[in-house]
């Protein structure tokens, strides 16, 4: 069996004006995706409205997280959230003095 592995942090696109999602493992019951924020945040009319629950670590920078009822969460390396799925929610910012890296569970 060949072993596979990387480093969270390294071998980002060249061109990352857009937010990068990348599928690290998936299989039929979840996806492991990395995330790299450089300033972005979700359109102001957009929400996600995910079929399955996320558990979402933030792993380096900085980050806040809106729900539709109103309540948000600012995140710093290290946290980690659980968001049920269908449950609307979007990013209200994320750190514009460094990249924000997050691992999102998807299950």
């Amino acid at each position: 069996m060949r072993i596979n592995g990387g480093n969270i942090f390294e071998n980002l696109p060249e061109n990352n004006n857009d937010e990068i999602f990348e599928r690290l493992l998936t299989n039929e019951n979840f996806i492991i995706e990395r995330i790299v924020s450089d300033g972005h945040k979700s359109p102001e009319d957009f929400w996600y409205d995910q079929p399955t629950d996320e558990f979402v670590i933030l792993l380096k920078g900085s980050a806040q997280i809106e729900f539709e009822e109103g309540e948000s969460i600012i995140l710093k390396p290290g946290d980690y959230i659980l968001i049920p799925a269908r449950k609307k929610h979007r990013v209200e910012w994320t750190d514009l003095n460094e990249k924000t890296f997050w691992m999102a569970v998807h299950y």
